[in-house]
């Protein structure tokens, strides 16, 4: 070899997670590990009655949420749909109250009176899962344009870019138009992340949206940056969406991603799922995104001890455990005194300290 040839490996491109530690990935399969067994015994809980209404399954999606988010700051704000458990426990909102509000208790993020579609922790920046499809997009797009202004016109605060999470059956909705043309006009930093599972319901995409094959179009028409990024593998999500939200966030710009991901389990609790077969279930369930980052931690990198790992997943198991327990010792709350609290926003400040929903809570394994 000349001195002027190059090796293959030093032609690649660097990517964003070259910067990534090992205790971050190790953080990143952590919190989808603790996803995927919150939502195995919320499953269990809904079907011995402990959970009422309606209730929304996030297994097989939880790249989506971790990845997304150890790509911007923690005080980015949030705002997302109904299937909104993983985003609450991405964030860092203790499985505890995350659980107790799902069994209807005062001891959950939102004092019982939300329940599953409705996880919201403000010391996150979580402004909440949102039951009516499409209705958080003009919610985020207040948020990114309250930071914003808060920015260039009182002169305080970041750049920051919220992140509007929305399910594909979404993109026939109004109000999501209505907040694109305002973002577009406005310059608006939020970026609207259709999680793109494939379904609206029970109907697929291609079926109910128009240009399903080519989501950009819909972004184009407002004049907002577009991406596509591949959601079943953490690590490629995070190098295709990291430099996107930088980019808006940088200039300023709302942007809109087809995130393409799955999920294994129905719309909701309800859905018998006649509309897809097994073995389309079992095509996407053999490219999981929990089992690709344990596989490239333990044998590729080997930054991960497999001793290390079988205590990652007990701790998970006896966090999760403990949240049931937590959500059935837990009080009711006092209809008297709950029934026309948090009705009116209190304007003055300083009388309404903000809770604190982690309650000092931390992973001493991580």
């Amino acid at each position: 070899m000349s001195s002027t040839e190059v090796k293959p490996d030093a032609q690649r491109r660097a990517k964003p997670s070259d910067e990534l530690t090992p205790e971050t990935l190790n953080k990143w399969l952590y919190d989808m590990m603790l996803i995927r067994e919150f939502e195995l015994r919320t499953m269990a809980a809904y079907q011995q009655a402990k959970i009422g209404g309606f209730c929304h399954i996030y297994i097989g999606q939880e790249a989506t949420v971790v990845g997304t988010f150890g790509a911007v700051n923690h005080d980015d704000p949030i705002i997302t749909a109904y299937r909104d458990h993983g985003h609450a426990l991405a964030r860092g909102m203790h499985p505890n109250h995350c659980m107790a509000e799902m069994f209807g208790k005062i001891t959950g993020c939102a004092k019982g009176k939300g329940g599953s579609m409705h996880m919201f922790d403000k010391p996150n920046h979580l402004y909440g899962g949102h039951g009516i499809v499409g209705a958080q997009t003009p919610v985020g797009t207040g948020l990114a344009f309250g930071a914003k202004y808060e920015l260039e016109v009182l002169g305080g605060g970041t750049k920051k870019v919220c992140l509007a999470y929305l399910g594909d059956g979404a993109l026939n909705q109004g109000a999501l138009h209505e907040a694109m043309n305002l973002a577009g006009l406005l310059s608006i930093p939020v970026i609207y992340i259709v999680e793109n599972n494939g379904y609206s319901m029970g109907t697929s995409i291609q079926r109910g949206t128009t240009m399903a094959h080519d989501l950009g179009a819909k972004a184009a028409a407002y004049g907002i940056d577009f991406l596509e990024v591949d959601g079943f593998d953490v690590i490629d999500l995070y190098d295709g969406f990291k430099p996107f939200a930088d980019a808006c966030r940088e200039k300023q710009r709302p942007g809109f991603v087809d995130l393409k991901t799955y999920r294994y389990q129905g719309h909701s609790m309800s859905d018998p799922q006649k509309y897809r077969t097994k073995e389309e279930v079992s095509q996407f369930q053999e490219k999981d995104s929990i089992d690709r980052l344990a596989h490239l931690l333990l044998n590729e990198r080997g930054t991960l001890g497999e001793d290390e790992y079988k205590a990652m997943q007990k701790e998970i198991k006896e966090i999760v455990k403990e949240s049931i327990k937590f959500s059935e010792s837990s009080p009711d709350p006092d209809v008297e005194a709950e029934l026309y609290s948090d009705v009116y926003a209190n304007i003055e400040p300083n009388l309404s300290p903000t809770r604190d929903y982690n309650h000092g809570a931390k992973n001493d394994l991580l």
